[in-house]
């Protein structure tokens, strides 16, 4: 995998957020894609974390990021490279996430059917925001017990027009597959705003 030395395509650059709860899979799906060595500012979970962190459903996670996770993707065929900035998921570092909206052009909210609830802050954020984006359910083990119906139905999303994708954040093409639907979302929205 290349360095943070490699430069980029002469593309356009945008900010994409990956968002979601914790241990959704947000440094998964950023490692899956980058074209470079990811940044990563994970920490071991330690007893302090203890009545902290929920690992209900996620036993065996032994790390987390505390800050952000950074990666780039160069999607030729959309004549841009996006610059991949996770979240992170626990609560008490939800503060960032405003900070790191700042030129962020949309977002990927990852959920985990298993836990659907820990995604519902990170779409109220970005429906409040007007930021536009795109919920993928990270099926897990290939396992996915739920329709695109059923789970936009249960994260009850305001915009009709947001996409719901079934993905799996360890595979390079559902995640670049992703990408390009926010892109397209993204473009959908403003080609509305222009004929308003």
């Amino acid at each position: 995998m290349p360095g943070y030395d490699t430069p980029a395509q002469a593309a356009a650059p945008v900010k994409i957020l990956i968002a979601g709860g914790f241990g959704v899979g947000k440094t998964t799906l950023v490692e899956a894609v980058s074209e470079i060595e990811p940044l990563r500012t994970e920490e071991r979970l330690t007893a302090a974390g203890v009545g902290v962190d929920d690992l209900d459903g996620i036993e065996s996670k032994t790390a987390t990021t505390v800050a952000m996770d950074f990666g780039r993707i160069t999607l030729e065929e959309a004549g841009v490279v996006l610059y991949l900035f996770g979240t992170p998921g626990q609560e008490r570092f939800w503060f960032m996430w405003d900070e790191l909206l700042n030129g962020a052009l949309g977002a990927v909210v990852l959920a985990d059917t298993r836990r659907l609830d820990r995604s519902f802050a990170a779409v109220d954020f970005f429906e409040s925001r007007g930021l536009p984006f795109v919920v993928g359910a990270n099926c897990f083990h290939g396992e996915q017990l739920y329709t695109e119906a059923e789970i936009r139905a249960a994260l009850h999303l305001r915009d009709p027009d947001t996409p719901v994708l079934l993905l799996d954040a360890r595979l390079r093409g559902d995640v670049r597959g992703a990408l390009l639907a926010l892109l397209d979302t993204v473009i959908a929205r403003a080609g509305r705003a222009a004929r308003v």
